[in-house]
């Protein structure tokens, strides 16, 4: 673990979204390391996607002088009017990744702290998180709570 010198959290740019395609791949066969496409055509693919989607899925990236080496996923969900407030949105916390070497050092909160912030400028009425069980305590120590108010289910 480094120092948290030299350290960024910016949004991405269209530039860093090979090496966040990079950090989801990693992040994926650091779980299961049996996958069905080709690293190359995963990047490519989650790059296209990014371009495609960057109007909802605003991606924030934490950066060691040149190097990402964190990322974390808002996507902004338009929410129905409501007399008491028009223009609703709620936003939900996704692929929130740091790398191995980094983790544990306190630069994960940062980057959790700067999309909050994000949530907090866009006037989002709420922030969700779907969660491993062990990043449970990190979400928590952000602010994120259980919700007896939100269910879940698979079409």
């Amino acid at each position: 673990m480094q120092s948290s010198s030299n350290i960024t959290i910016r949004p991405a740019g269209p530039r860093d979204l090979e090496a966040v395609a990079g950090l989801r791949w990693q992040w994926i066969v650091e779980n299961d390391p049996e996958v069905d496409i080709q690293r190359a055509d995963f990047l490519r693919h989650f790059t296209t996607w990014a371009r495609e989607n960057a109007a909802s899925h605003t991606c924030t990236v934490l950066v060691r002088d040149d190097t990402v080496i964190g990322m974390a996923w808002l996507a902004v969900l338009p929410r129905v009017p409501s007399p008491r407030a028009l223009d609703r949105a709620s936003g939900d916390l996704q692929c929130v990744y740091v790398v191995p070497e980094e983790r544990n050092s306190g630069l994960g909160a940062r980057l959790l702290d700067a999309v909050l912030n994000r949530a907090r400028t866009l006037g989002l009425e709420r922030v969700t998180v779907h969660s491993s069980p062990r990043a449970i305590p990190a979400y928590a120590r952000s602010g994120f709570e259980n919700s007896p108010r939100l269910l879940h289910t698979r079409p």
